[in-house]
């Protein structure tokens, strides 16, 4: 089926539906497979004038970890052409492989459900360096950046790294937000550049700890695409260039209230208090009175954070919402299953519908993977389970699922501590 066909069916039918195979080790990609790969991918880059600095790998010749930041689907195409002429194998989201499993085993591509543990996965990895000789590209955000800017890494990183002893090494692009954000796929004319840096060698690795490996990780996960717009001197004339800006900055800073922003071409307004914001061509916000609070586009989403992160400190935060649900059993598509309540709260998410009942806790998940309207079917979050996962979308699309990515983020960061 389509992905944008939406197709009912009993929860318990969808039950018994064959399942992805997690379990099969990834392929090493075949040869033609390969160069149609490079074909596609390398064209892209040049066009965006992709230029990618190399640092510290002279020498670097076999197998390594190659750690993707995420912004786009433009990161993919200039991280194959970062390794050219190596082959790679890629930890891609079981949603990736609908109506094409066959193709992305063939080109090197294994399956993860976001946010689960995942024992088989190490061993995926493993396979990768050691018996397809590969490199191995993973995107340990787990979930495009919402505003051009770094999210949380999982700690486990670390011991991964520790337990594998290949080399690590970071790509991190800049600009490929800019060119096709998150919220608005529309491309724009931006050029672009990566840097590529070998983190941790082979030999480092085995002298090096676990908290300092994740620390250089972290280190190297540091980035902010408006700032780079800025330093560059990026001019984005598109006249769309806010367009659904109101999704990631879903909070008005001037009558406080949630969920009544909204956009058009290059503008975002309040319709509650009617404060109007326009975002020139390098992506700089003014209020069309004079009174800027933010100019600056992740300034503006870091502040709604720390409302979440209050309302959870003050002990208020309790969402529970009516939901449309889609499971996703295999890679024949997506059937929803009906309608019922998300609840996320201190607790952590439980998911309820007839003969449904799914809870996560807040440790479980270190983050949440939302969508904008996904192949046409609204804004959403989904989350797994090690059966299925789970696409859920709110009955009030004026709810905005940006908050769920903050609540998520700030409920586990707390529990941690």
């Amino acid at each position: 089926m389509k992905i944008t066909d939406i197709v009912y069916e009993n929860v318990e039918k969808v039950r018994v539906m064959e399942r992805f195979d997690m379990m099969t080790m990834p392929k090493r990609a075949k040869w033609y497979l390969q160069l149609l790969a490079w074909f596609l991918a390398i064209p892209e880059t040049f066009q965006v004038h992709s230029k990618i600095r190399k640092h510290n790998v002279k020498g670097l010749k076999g197998p390594f970890i190659l750690l993707c930041n995420h912004n786009s689907f433009l990161d993919f195409k200039v991280a194959t052409r970062a390794v050219f002429p190596k082959k790679s194998t890629y930890i891609v989201a079981v949603d990736g492989f609908i109506n094409r499993e066959d193709l992305m085993r063939n080109v090197g591509c294994f399956m993860k459900r976001k946010f689960v543990s995942d024992i088989v996965l190490v061993r995926q990895i493993k396979h990768s360096l050691e018996e397809n000789q590969t490199v191995c590209q993973i995107y340990p955000e787990a979930r495009y950046s919402l505003v051009g800017t770094n999210s949380m890494l999982p700690d486990s990183l670390g011991k991964l790294v520790k337990l594998m002893k290949y080399p690590v090494v970071t790509l991190i692009g800049h600009g490929h937000h800019l060119r096709q954000p998150f919220w608005n796929l529309k491309k724009r004319k931006v050029r672009t550049s990566a840097d590529m840096t070998q983190i941790v060698t082979q030999e480092e690795i085995k002298s090096i700890s676990i908290d300092e490996i994740n620390k250089k990780i972290k280190d190297q996960f540091q980035y902010d695409d408006y700032q780079y717009q800025l330093d560059n001197n990026i001019l984005i004339k598109e006249k769309f260039r806010a367009e659904n800006l109101h999704k990631p900055l879903y909070v008005c800073p001037h009558c406080k209230k949630e969920f009544t922003m909204t956009s058009k071409d290059n503008k975002l307004w309040c319709i509650s208090c009617n404060e109007t914001y326009e975002m020139d061509e390098l992506g700089r916000l003014t209020n069309s009175k004079g009174n800027t609070i933010f100019s600056h586009i992740p300034d503006w989403f870091e502040w709604q954070r720390a409302l979440v992160n209050k309302e959870i400190q003050d002990g208020l935060y309790n969402v529970d919402i009516e939901v449309d649900i889609d499971m996703l059993p295999n890679s024949s598509g997506y059937y929803r299953i009906g309608r019922g309540r998300l609840i996320h709260n201190s607790e952590g998410y439980q998911l309820i519908a007839e003969n449904l009942d799914i809870k996560k806790p807040v440790i479980s998940s270190f983050g949440a993977h939302i969508e904008y309207d996904y192949f046409g079917r609204g804004d959403g979050i989904s989350f797994s389970t090690n059966e299925d996962t789970y696409y859920i979308y709110p009955v009030d699309q004026s709810y905005s699922v940006t908050k769920f990515h903050f609540a998520t983020e700030e409920l586990y960061k707390l529990q941690q501590n």
